[in-house]
């Protein structure tokens, strides 16, 4: 086999690797306003990044020019761990439905992002990725009810996902003098 050929045939292995059949359906509409601010990670799936994540907290600021300020923190390996910080900016895809975000980590790769579930309070939110390879759980508040959890999970099983790689985030509660 001769080399260009070769060269053909593993590109055409990466990019048919890369490409997703799975298509995870959005929320049909988020009003970005309320869906900013802060959103514990109560599980997921976690990036490199994340593992060993305590207090791991996202939050978001709609920009003047339609992108959204990311803020993603934790401490890393312990509560008392150093704490990281991440900065991605999100990008809306779908003006339609709010629903479908950009992630940018890195210039000019920008991450799938899907809201595919959001309840009518915006308390709790399930962020998702058509590849099925990360999911977050996240919520208002540092600790959800066990009821609630098991719902927002059997959810991301019926996304397809496999919910032994679903992790719970630890958060440590202070409490005020």
């Amino acid at each position: 086999m001769n080399r260009s050929k070769a060269l053909c045939i593993a590109i055409l292995s990466v990019i048919s690797g890369c490409s997703n059949q799975h298509s995870m359906t959005p929320v049909d509409y988020v009003d970005l306003e309320r869906f900013m601010g802060d959103w514990y990670v109560i599980a997921n799936i976690p990036t490199y990044f994340e593992k060993n994540a305590y207090n791991p907290l996202e939050s978001y600021r709609l920009d003047e020019d339609g992108s959204i300020a990311t803020t993603f923190s934790f401490n890393a390996g312990s509560f008392d761990g150093e704490q990281k910080v991440f900065r991605p900016r999100a990008f809306i895809t779908d003006p339609v439905s709010n629903a479908v975000w950009g992630m940018q980590f890195v210039w000019p790769i920008k991450a799938d992002y899907r809201i595919v579930y959001l309840d009518e309070d915006y308390q709790t939110t399930i962020i998702g990725r058509n590849n099925l390879d990360y999911v977050w759980i996240m919520a208002r508040s540092p600790q959800i009810s066990e009821q609630s959890y098991s719902e927002l999970e059997a959810f991301v099983m019926a996304l397809g996902y496999d919910s032994t790689l679903l992790i719970k985030a630890q958060h440590q509660l202070t409490t005020s003098p």
